[in-house]
């Protein structure tokens, strides 16, 4: 891929962005996704601040080049977060699940550069408004918490892209080099990958949620707990808990009773894949074999370079 601004605002080859996902993203995955081109990043969300700063440390060891740091803003302890974030160094920060004006400006102050993750146009042009350098817009393909409407990958990149100038980085159901290169079409400047590094060597989910993963057919996951915070999770056990919650016309606060504390940990880390909340996205049916994180880098490169001189022979 040629340079973009995407890569000149990071200081990175590629512009493949490796998402910041829950129990997921440490330091030994960021570090191998930045070694490999792409900028890594160590999901903040699951750690306490000193979890956080070790993890920042042994990744400052482990590259010399860019990394990120992802902060849910729905998470507590942000002010210890950003603190250790600040004393460590990290000149990249992605924040999402919160309103961006609280911390950016605090941030740019610190010299760092800010993106924000949105799930609409109107959360993008509010994301720009309080001064970040760059947005992922994130369709509901993608895994995690996402947004209420719905809006797909397809649909929001070209909407998004029409109404901001700062730069885009597509994300949700993207895991191939021809998905990258449909989001560049589209008019994005780089590309944000979840689930497919989520089956990775490098990625710190247990091995019985990476084996799902894999394993996952069409269909397997399914967008739920809306009342709260709009989760796409692979259906378990649990998952068929909540779908019999709605039939029984559960209230939110009975639904929250049934969500719990620490149900992604032990799902997504703990490996129990019957009472886990298992997040995944939709491309994980096109997900078959857990691999290095720098050969998933190699594979996107690959696949999208090959598209591009495929398409280059193509004409309506």
């Amino acid at each position: 891929m040629s340079k973009n601004r995407v890569c000149a605002l990071f200081g990175i080859r590629y512009p493949i962005i490796q998402a910041g996902m829950i129990w997921c993203s440490g330091w030994e995955l960021a570090s191998a996704v930045s070694n490999a081109g792409g900028l890594g990043i160590i999901g903040a969300g699951s750690m306490y601040p000193e979890i956080l700063r070790t993890h920042i440390q042994k990744c400052k060891a482990a590259t010399q080049k860019p990394f990120a740091v992802n902060v849910p803003m729905l998470y507590p302890d942000l002010e210890q977060l950003f603190r250790v974030i600040e004393e460590e160094g990290v000149s990249i920060v992605f924040t999402s699940a919160g309103n961006p004006k609280t911390y950016t400006s605090f941030l740019k102050k610190k010299g760092i550069k800010v993106v924000h993750v949105v799930s609409s146009v109107k959360f993008a042009l509010k994301a720009e408004e309080a001064g970040v350098d760059a947005v992922v817009a994130e369709g509901f393909e993608a895994g995690g918490h996402n947004g209420r409407d719905e809006t797909t990958t397809f649909c929001l990149i070209p909407e998004v892209t029409q109404k901001v100038s700062i730069p885009v980085i597509a994300a949700g159901g993207i895991g191939t080099g021809r998905q990258a290169f449909s989001a560049i079409a589209l008019g994005a400047e780089g590309v944000q990958v979840g689930s497919r590094f989520v089956a990775s060597e490098e990625s710190s989910a247990h091995i019985a949620f990476k084996q799902a993963v894999i394993a996952a057919q069409e269909g397997a996951t399914k967008l739920t707990l809306k009342e709260l915070a709009p989760v796409r999770l692979i259906k378990n056990r649990f998952f068929e808990d909540i779908e019999q919650a709605y039939a029984d016309c559960a209230t939110v606060d009975e639904l929250k009773r049934l969500l719990g504390r620490a149900r992604a940990k032990r799902g997504m880390f703990e490996g129990d894949m019957d009472q886990g909340e298992l997040e995944i996205g939709q491309v994980s049916s096109l997900i078959n074999q857990i691999l290095p994180a720098e050969e998933i880098v190699k594979q996107l490169i690959e696949e999208f370079n090959y598209t591009v001189g495929a398409m280059a022979v193509m004409r309506f």
